[in-house]
């Protein structure tokens, strides 16, 4: 019997927290039975592939997720092409409690290994687009940009945590108690240069960090780490209009670089920094 081809090409990536990690996989191979110490989510982005699993033999297709519990046992091969390609990313049975406000021992499992749920798919495919903007940061900018990355991270994992936990997990209803979130946003207007991290907010609310980015969303309209952003544009609008240079003002409100601040200034106001200062000119 002719060998399948192996054709493979993988990607290991690093985040923000200890106890995450993730993949991007490119791969002909097909691989035999296994498990992981953690749990498990991803998108298969292309092609199509037919795997074992704790529930039986399961099918997925370009569009499904697909997830993983820790030591379930489960192996992979194409299915109906050559290859796939799929994203992943894997965290400590820790850390997903942590999310939920319980401890490690909790027994919590995912229900099913393909899932189509149009909301967490995009919260998934957000978060590793957040994961690429900290790499992208985290290596050429400074500690305040990395850490306003990072909280958008944190938002992201919390959210794709939560809508599992949620939605496809044998975990019990958390009931929600305390919860004044306006220390967290306190917290953040003390110190924009200082982005404080989710666990950080969660522990002030006396919340899950599910539970404090629902919280907050829901009384001021966005989550903390875009908060924290239109608040460094109002800073950054201010020291312009008073005189300050464009890439000055970038700097002085927590923005990685100028052309940072210049994507967050269209977004929310509809014009750049360059054309603010022209337009506050006649008042210097």
């Amino acid at each position: 019997m002719k060998a399948p081809p192996d054709d493979h090409r993988s990607h290991v990536f690093g985040t923000p927290w200890e106890g995450v990690h993730g993949t991007a996989i490119d791969s002909a191979r097909h691989y035999g039975r296994h498990w992981h110490a953690t749990y498990g989510v991803g998108l298969l982005e292309h092609g199509a592939q037919s795997s074992a699993s704790g529930r039986g033999k399961v099918d997925a297709y370009a569009g499904d997720l697909i997830t993983t519990n820790p030591a379930e046992v489960h192996d992979g091969r194409p299915l109906g092409g050559p290859s796939r390609r799929w994203r992943m990313v894997y965290f400590d049975v820790a850390v997903l409690a942590s999310m939920r406000g319980g401890t490690a021992g909790d027994s919590v499992e995912f229900t099913r290994p393909v899932l189509r749920d149009a909301r967490l798919c995009h919260a998934l495919r957000e978060l590793f687009a957040r994961l690429d903007a900290w790499h992208a940061t985290v290596s050429a900018t400074s500690r305040e940009a990395a850490r306003a990355e990072a909280l958008a991270c944190e938002e992201s994992l919390a959210e794709v945590c939560g809508l599992l936990l949620e939605g496809h997990s044998t975990a019990a209803p958390v009931r929600e108690i305390g919860g004044d979130v306006r220390r967290l946003r306190e917290r953040m207007a003390d110190d924009l240069l200082d982005a404080p991290t989710l666990d950080e907010l969660a522990a002030m609310a006396g919340l899950s960090k599910y539970q404090a980015l629902r919280r907050f969303e829901k009384a001021y309209g966005v989550p903390p780490h875009a908060w924290l952003l239109l608040q460094r544009a109002e800073r950054a609008r201010a020291l312009i209009r008073r005189g300050a240079g464009l890439a000055d003002a970038a700097a002085a409100s927590g923005f990685a670089d100028q052309s940072h601040m210049t994507r967050i200034f269209a977004r929310h106001f509809g014009f750049t920094p360059g054309a603010w200062q022209r337009g506050m000119r006649p008042r210097f």
